[in-house]
């Protein structure tokens, strides 16, 4: 579009988010993914049924997998529904797996799943190569947010 202005089409309508990712891991890049799902899936992704606590990625082979995604079942499939835990294929160019899996090999990295969320009536994950935070790295974090919602406060009513 001209002007760098998005159209409605790509915006990112978020259907789950993985909160303690964020808080447990340090995040040092990310990549966005789709994901080969059945019919009863999206549709329970679509209602809110899905939780990504636990869930992580693996590359094997040629081929990039997300594990442990927790997605409930839709009620109106019955005989078609899917398993809820099952590995789900990541559909990523080669490069990209074969990038993600020379950095994943390296000490202490790991593939998180941030968000899934849909992005022209496709649903997409927002993978991250993350290494886990230490004990003081979760002070420091929590110390800027007090030391910016201070300096917010005082903005607020300097303006008054």
């Amino acid at each position: 579009m001209a002007g760098g202005r998005k159209s409605p089409a790509d915006t990112r309508k978020a259907l789950a988010r993985n909160r303690k990712a964020r808080h447990a891991y340090a995040v040092d890049e990310t990549v966005e993914a789709g994901l080969a799902l059945v019919g009863s899936e999206v549709k329970s992704i679509r209602d809110g049924r899905v939780t990504l606590v636990d869930s992580y990625a693996v590359i094997e082979g040629n081929e990039a997998w997300l594990c442990e995604l927790d997605i409930g079942i839709y009620a109106y499939a019955h005989a078609r529904n899917h398993d809820p835990r099952r590995r789900r294929k990541l559909l990523l160019h080669r490069a990209e797996i074969d990038r993600l899996a020379a950095k994943a090999r390296a000490k202490g990295q790991t593939l998180v799943p941030l968000s899934l969320y849909e992005k022209r009536g496709r649903v997409k994950v927002e993978l991250a190569l993350v290494h886990g935070k230490q004990e003081y790295d979760r002070r420091d974090d929590v110390r800027r947010r007090e030391d910016q919602r201070d300096i917010d406060r005082a903005m607020k009513s300097r303006r008054r």
